[in-house]
C-alpha cells in the first residue's frame, strides 16, 4: 500500500512538472507514441541533414563546373589569340633579302665573226679598272691591260676555269670583232681573297673592256 502511494506521488509530481513546461505528460499509456514521435523527429532531422548536404554538394558541383568552364574559355581564348598572332606574323611583310650583285654586260660593238662558246679557245685584248660607280665612266684606277707596251693578247679556253667567272660568263656569246664592257661583282671576280700579290684587294668590284680577236 505504501509502495503504490509513493508511485502515485511520483506520477503526480512528474505530471505537474510537465504541465509547467508545456510538454505532454509521459504516462505508461502514451509512452510508445512519445517514443515514435521522437524517432520521427530524429529521422526528419537526418533527412534534412542529408538533403542539405546534397544541396551543398550540388551547389559546389555547379560552382566547380562554372570555374572549369571559365578556365576552358580562358584557355581557348589564349590559344585563339596565339593563333591570330602567329597568322598576323606570317602575313606581315618580311624584310627582303638583298639580291646578290650580278654580272653586267654592255655590248659596245657587236661582232660579225664566229661566236665564242664553252670549250672554245679564244683570244682577247682587255683593260681592267677598279669599278667606281660615282667616277667618270665608272672607272677608277687601271690595274692591268694587254694593250700596254710589250704586252700581247690573252689566250684562254672558255669553261676551263683559267680566268675569273666574270670573264667566263661575259666572253661567252661574243662574236669575233665584238667589244664588250663587263662590270664584274667581287663574288664573280677575286672575291674575299683578292688577287695574288695584292694587285686587287679583297671584295673589289671590277670593270673590263674586252675585244674578241679570235675563236678556235
Amino acid at each position: 500500500m505504501i509502495r503504490r502511494t509513493s508511485f502515485l506521488a511520483l506520477l503526480i509530481a512528474s505530471a505537474a512538472a510537465c504541465a509547467q513546461q508545456g510538454q505532454p505528460v509521459a504516462t505508461p499509456a502514451n509512452a510508445p507514441q512519445a517514443a515514435a514521435g521522437a524517432d520521427q523527429a530524429a529521422a526528419t532531422v537526418r533527412q534534412q541533414g542529408v538533403q542539405s548536404a546534397a544541396e551543398q554538394a550540388a551547389v559546389g558541383s555547379q560552382q566547380a563546373a562554372g570555374v572549369a568552364g571559365q578556365a576552358a574559355q580562358s584557355g581557348a581564348e589564349a590559344v585563339s589569340g596565339a593563333a591570330q598572332d602567329a597568322a598576323a606574323a606570317a602575313q606581315a611583310p618580311q624584310p627582303a633579302t638583298p639580291a646578290e650583285p650580278q654580272l653586267e654586260i654592255v655590248d659596245r660593238v657587236v661582232g660579225k665573226g664566229q661566236t665564242a662558246e664553252l670549250g672554245h679557245k679564244v683570244t682577247v685584248n682587255y683593260t681592267g679598272w677598279f669599278y667606281k660607280p660615282m667616277a667618270r665612266n665608272q672607272r677608277g684606277r687601271k690595274f692591268d691591260s694587254s694593250l700596254d707596251g710589250g704586252r700581247t693578247p690573252l689566250d684562254f679556253q672558255l669553261g676551263a676555269g683559267q680566268v675569273i667567272k666574270g670573264w667566263e660568263q661575259g666572253v661567252a656569246g661574243m662574236k669575233v670583232g665584238g667589244k664588250r664592257t663587263l662590270i664584274i661583282p667581287s663574288r664573280l671576280g677575286y672575291g674575299a681573297r683578292g688577287a695574288p700579290g695584292g694587285m686587287i684587294p679583297p671584295n673589289t668590284d671590277l670593270i673590263f673592256d674586252v675585244e674578241l680577236l679570235g675563236v678556235k
